[in-house]
């Protein structure tokens, strides 16, 4: 029993020193290992530091408005004998449009002719007798200073003068009124012809959309169709708070739409509004687009990009060369002579299209690390296995063939 005992222990402690010398050899084995992997550099992907121009760029989602939108609507009530254009067509300024039914307003126009005519008759009716009554007035005169008439009878007369000055202004009165009376009904009758008349400098419109039919009845004032300008036209788009302060009038901007992938418009700021909606926090800013070849239209949903902001002759690495170390921003610059890399902390201005401002020094040169910074600490001994252009970095990638 005690002899079995000490064999086990003897075996346990064979065991034990065959453990310890073997992994005193592996370690042996490793230790060179470790130490050449530390002391290797390592392998980054660089590109130059560059020094230009970048801008800050927004594109904005929108729509496309008439510049002015004028209705055609008649003056008067009518039946349309005759509507003389449609959609799609351009007008001119004080084109016809359409004609109503105008038998009645003819006849409106004849009558009044009528009405002139008597009151001229009885304006010269009103002079004609006035004059007798002047000249039976003067031979009363002259016949009272000889005593053959009485006083009752001249101031008999002289009422009688008044009276017919009163009926000869109120004949003057109704030959005005049957004049105006004429001119009315000729204007009424002239009504019957629609006109599409508007202000503005433009003497060019287009019918954008109708609202009547041949044989309609109409009232006064009902639209008849809607005329808008198409050069320019207008945009309408919507920014928030952090956008809109950026934002001036005559701005340029430009402008793509879905129904013209290849070709860009210009434009400008034309208006800003001074108040946010609340429901969605955002302004309305007004786009003036130039479209002479009016191949924009009302309702089209159109992309307008705006330069917010643009530094000239500033420091720009690409975005993929910002790391983060401690809660800090910085950039692994490369020192060639050393072979290493430098950590500097920086401070990010305006990051578009893969670019990006570095603000706080404006005498950082030579090469960025932007590929294998997650191996890297200050003073790493490094290796560039690919030096990428800085221009690739700016790209879309549809610009990249």
């Amino acid at each position: 029993m005690k002899f079995s005992y000490i064999v086990t222990i003897a075996i346990m402690i064979v065991i034990s020193g065959f453990g310890f010398f073997m992994y005193n050899q592996i370690i042996e084995k490793s230790e060179p290992i470790h130490q050449n992997r530390k002391r290797l550099p390592i392998p980054v992907e660089a590109t130059k530091i560059q020094k230009g121009s970048i801008d800050l760029r927004r594109t904005f989602s929108g729509t496309l408005e008439a510049y002015t939108k004028f209705i055609v609507a008649p003056k008067i009530s009518g039946r349309i004998e005759r509507l003389c254009v449609d959609i799609a067509d351009t007008i001119t300024k004080g084109m016809l449009v359409a004609e109503l039914d105008s038998d009645e307003y003819i006849q409106e126009v004849a009558q009044a002719e009528a009405d002139l005519e008597v009151a001229r008759a009885k304006l010269m009716e009103a002079e004609n007798a006035l004059e007798i009554v002047n000249r039976e007035l003067k031979r009363i005169k002259t016949l009272r200073e000889r005593g053959v008439k009485s006083d009752a009878q001249l101031d008999s007369v002289k009422a009688n003068q008044l009276a017919k000055h009163a009926e000869l202004a109120v004949a003057k009165a109704n030959l005005t009124k049957a004049k105006a009376a004429l001119k009315t009904a000729n204007i009424r009758l002239g009504y019957t012809k629609v006109i599409a008349d508007w202000t503005g400098d433009d003497n060019q419109r287009v019918v954008a959309e109708t609202f009547v039919n041949e044989g309609d009845t109409v009232s006064a004032n009902a639209p008849f169709i809607l005329v808008v300008q198409l050069n320019p036209i207008s945009g309408v788009i919507f920014v928030t708070e952090k956008d809109y302060t950026k934002l001036k009038e005559n701005q340029p901007v430009m402008l793509s739409t879905d129904a013209f992938t290849d070709e860009n418009f210009h434009g400008r700021i034309y208006r800003i509004a001074p108040v946010f909606k609340q429901a969605t926090r955002q302004a309305m800013i007004e786009l003036l687009i130039d479209n002479p070849e009016q191949k924009l239209k009302p309702g089209m949903f159109i992309r307008a990009g705006v330069i917010l902001q643009q530094e000239k002759n500033t420091v720009i690495v690409p975005e993929q060369a910002l790391t983060i170390r401690n809660d800090q921003i910085g950039i692994f610059v490369i020192d060639e002579k050393q072979e290493k890399v430098i950590w500097m902390n920086v401070m990010v201005g305006i990051v578009q299209n893969g670019l990006a401002q570095i603000k706080n020094n404006d005498d950082i040169s030579g090469y960025v690390v932007t590929l294998g910074q997650q191996l890297l600490a200050n003073n790493s001994k490094i290796t560039i296995s690919t030096i990428k252009p800085t221009e690739s970095f700016g790209r879309k990638k549809t610009d990249i063939k």
